[in-house]
């Protein structure tokens, strides 16, 4: 095999390996998720014994006063919740929103949003997907008094009032006839967006008067939705975006809390293909942003934020709030900045992962708007990904073409460089080997690095690709051949046992279009190899390295989506198909005939080769020094 094919191949393998390693669970989180795995029944019985006692407390405390005088329980509430002690009596209700899209439901409880279902999608396994119900989400906001009481909206009963428009409301706060707050809700036809404002009226003297800003704490549980929990894990996060700059995110895959003193435009609790987000017109202020990981069960993540928004006491101005529930679709989210001033854009698409900057531009300009544009004309996701396959290979032909042309200038000389390996035999002739070698490139016109630079050209759609299909939701619960799913693994073969290593980085399953790439990557290599050789020396262990290299992606796909395998698959067997016709049309006895010629020409040296050239001669005149010393020693 010759050097340029040698590095590509390598190059391959050190991106993805260095994709892999940046993107592998960190030794902590391993630690952790072992413990947890240990301990997940104490965690979980833990867990509910809690939220047993803070129920059993308030239940309690509820009893206590209902069995007091009506006298004695008015005054303890009086002296606990001042102004409002009347808000704590009440029965949760909830009034439901809803449009062709989504349905939305609040609870007269704290006048917050507890349950948001997606009517076009289903979970994994066919049930209706809910992005929260119940305790699940909480969106709480501090009232400080004028007599100095810290009072959560959480324990106080709203009252709802609906207008004239069917999906509006208004949960209001009763403080006194004339003071009140208001929550209030719109819900539009056919939009995901739920808006979400915040009103007093007569406040003063209700709230102190220092009051410019309402603290809130927003939580919620990240349900599981899709079939490979640990890739959608993977996936899942907490994002944010500053005021006037870019989006930044928490970590994937492990515990962390971050503290923002910058302003924030939103804050997102973000799952594979799903997002809540929480949009303020004015911006969020010091904010504390916590994910935490969540032990084997229904739930993936747990995040929560700790911030303010501004408050107008006055009551002249509402505190505006927008909530967008709905898909990770990058034409949908990208939609929402049409007619944005310049710096006011929300940037929602960047809820979808894919990749850096470069990678992003490929994916943003390129693959997308044709893979859009395919979907307009076909129905089946399968013939549509063949169909891009089959573009991507057409853009990058000139490139294969360039890298296939440089390996055979490379194997119709190798006869000549067989000659030159048989007069310059052994270990201690490598450089006057080496330098015959490259003289003789240098004649003909071949350059073992000529190939080499296409195939790195194509590294960055490569990449783009591999971004591209885990985050498409388009592929969601579409099916093709024997894959019921394309935006997730396409499982033949099961198993529950734990083995070490290969469980951790292979899963509990062997996915078929996985299977059949890593078969034809080794046939290929195979192929490869024979169709290349140069008849140079290979590095010692380089065949089993290249054998190796297949192997290591079903352990990078294997739990990928099968449509990425499916992509990678198509392409190989493509380049198999041009490497073949390049091998039919190209005649290399008019190509050896021509690099003959060559030689005859005049031939300027490239500066690659000088400074080539000048390396090996620095190395053989060390390697002359070593050998007179060794050789004074002998004496």
């Amino acid at each position: 095999m010759d050097k340029n094919t040698v590095i590509g191949f390598l190059l391959i393998g050190i991106v993805l390996f260095a994709f892999s390693w940046l993107n592998r669970p960190s030794p902590e989180q391993i630690e952790a998720q072992n413990r947890y795995r240990d301990s997940i029944e104490q965690v979980e019985y833990a867990r509910q014994l809690e939220q047993q006692l803070e129920e059993q407390q308030v239940v309690a405390q509820k009893e206590s006063l209902e069995h007091l005088p009506d006298s004695v329980k008015d005054a303890q509430l009086q002296n606990t919740y001042g102004v409002f002690a009347e808000t704590m009596s009440g029965t949760e209700e909830t009034v439901t929103l809803e449009n062709d899209l989504l349905e939305v439901r609040i609870s007269t409880k704290g006048g917050r949003l507890e349950y948001a279902r997606l009517k076009e999608f289903v979970t994994h396994d066919s049930l209706p997907l809910i992005l929260f119900q119940g305790n699940e989400s909480k969106l709480d906001f501090t009232l400080v008094t004028a007599t100095n009481r810290v009072i959560s909206t959480a324990d106080l009963f709203f009252t709802p009032i609906k207008g004239s428009d069917p999906n509006s409301l208004t949960m209001r706060l009763n403080v006194s006839e004339d003071s009140y707050l208001d929550f209030a809700y719109s819900l539009k036809p056919d939009d995901y967006m739920l808006q979400y404002s915040i009103q007093g009226h007569g406040l003063n003297g209700i709230l102190s008067p220092s009051v410019n800003t309402l603290d809130l704490t927003w939580e919620q549980d990240i349900r599981q939705q899709e079939k490979g929990r640990k890739y959608e894990d993977q996936h899942t996060a907490l994002y944010y975006k500053f005021l006037a700059d870019d989006v930044e995110k928490l970590s994937e895959v492990k515990d962390q809390s971050e503290k923002v003193a910058n302003r924030l435009k939103w804050i997102a609790y973000k799952d594979k293909f799903f997002a809540t987000v929480l949009i303020s017109q004015d911006g969020f202020e010091a904010t504390t942003l916590d994910s935490k990981l969540f032990p084997a069960s229904s739930f993936l993540k747990r995040f929560k934020t700790v911030t303010s928004v501004p408050f107008d006491i006055q009551g002249r101005e509402a505190t505006t709030l927008t909530y967008y529930l709905g898909p990770n679709q990058y034409a949908l989210l990208k939609a929402y900045d049409k007619g944005a001033e310049v710096g006011q854009e929300l940037d929602l698409e960047k809820l979808v992962p894919m990749g850096g900057s470069l990678f992003r531009v490929i994916n943003q300009y390129f693959i997308i708007p044709i893979f859009d544009f395919l979907g307009k004309f076909f129905t089946s996701y399968g013939l549509i990904i063949f169909l891009l396959t089959l573009i991507v290979k057409l853009v990058l032909f000139p490139l294969t073409y360039k890298s296939y042309m440089s390996s055979a200038k490379m194997r119709v000389l190798r006869p000549q460089v067989e000659a030159i390996n048989e007069k310059y035999p052994g270990q201690d002739k490598a450089m006057e080997r080496q330098k015959a070698t490259m003289e003789l490139y240098s004649r003909a016109g071949a350059s073992p690095m000529s190939g080499c630079l296409p195939m790195l050209l194509q590294f960055p759609i490569l990449i783009a690709l591999y971004n591209f299909f885990p985050s498409a939701i388009d592929l969601r619960q579409q099916g093709f051949l024997w894959a019921d799913d394309l935006s997730t693994y396409d499982a033949v073969i099961r198993w529950n046992a734990q083995i070490p290593f290969i469980s951790a980085y292979l899963g509990n399953h062997l996915s078929l279009f996985c299977i059949l790439m890593t078969a034809v990557n080794i046939i290929y290599t195979k192929f490869n190899m024979e169709m290349t050789n140069t008849g140079q020396q290979q590095m010692p262990g380089m065949k089993m390295m290249m054998y190796l290299m297949p192997l290591m992606f079903l352990f990078f796909f294997n739990q990928s989506a099968s449509a990425l395998s499916y992509y990678f698959l198509v392409s190989t067997l493509i380049t198999i198909g041009q490497t073949l016709s390049f091998r039919f049309l190209i005649n290399e006895e008019k190509l050896l005939a021509k690099l003959e010629e060559n030689k005859k020409k005049p031939r300027k040296k490239s500066s690659f080769m000088r400074r080539l050239e000048e390396a090996q001669k620095q190395q053989q005149e060390v390697l002359n020094k070593q050998k007179q010393q060794q050789q004074k020693k002998k004496r």
